[in-house]
Parts: structure tokens; C-alpha cells; sequence
């Protein structure tokens, strides 16, 4: 009972053939083809805008210090149970 075999996945594109007909899965179909372009189309803007903005951001007019923080470390050794 681990895979399915081709005349599985046959019978079940017939079965929603029937539930659906072919008219319904054509505008699926087609409306997925537009997303996936539209979201392509959204990839490739987005990578050129990210292209356009390598230029060096300019410096703050004040910078202020980060506050000094005590670190404590702490040391540990594993040992091996037997």
C-alpha cells in the first residue's frame, strides 16, 4: 500500500474530470499559469529594485555609543558517563 501506480492517478484525474468537467479545470488551469507569470514577473521587479539600491547608505549625522555590557563567561566541562 506504499505508492501509487499510474492507473491509480488515472482513475483519480477521471473521477475529478467528472466532479469538476473540463471547462472548470481549463480556467484552473489557466488561472495558475497567470499566477505563477504574475509572481515570476514580482521575483524579477523585486531583484532589479534590490539591484538599484547597492549604493552606499549615508552615514548618520550622530552616532551614539552602544552601552557597555559586562559579559560573564562561564566555563564547563562534558564528562563522559560510563
Amino acid at each position: 500500500m506504499g505508492s501509487l501506480s499510474i492507473w491509480h492517478w488515472l482513475i483519480v484525474l477521471v473521477i475529478i474530470m467528472l466532479i469538476f468537467g473540463t471547462k472548470k479545470l481549463k480556467n484552473i488551469g489557466s488561472d495558475l499559469g497567470g499566477a505563477v507569470k504574475g509572481f515570476k514577473e514580482g521575483m524579477k521587479e523585486g531583484a532589479d529594485k534590490a539591484a538599484g539600491d547597492t549604493q552606499a547608505p549615508a552615514a548618520p549625522s550622530q552616532q551614539v555609543p552602544a552601552p557597555q555590557v559586562a559579559s560573564k563567561t562561564i566555563d564547563v566541562e562534558a564528562k563522559e558517563k560510563h
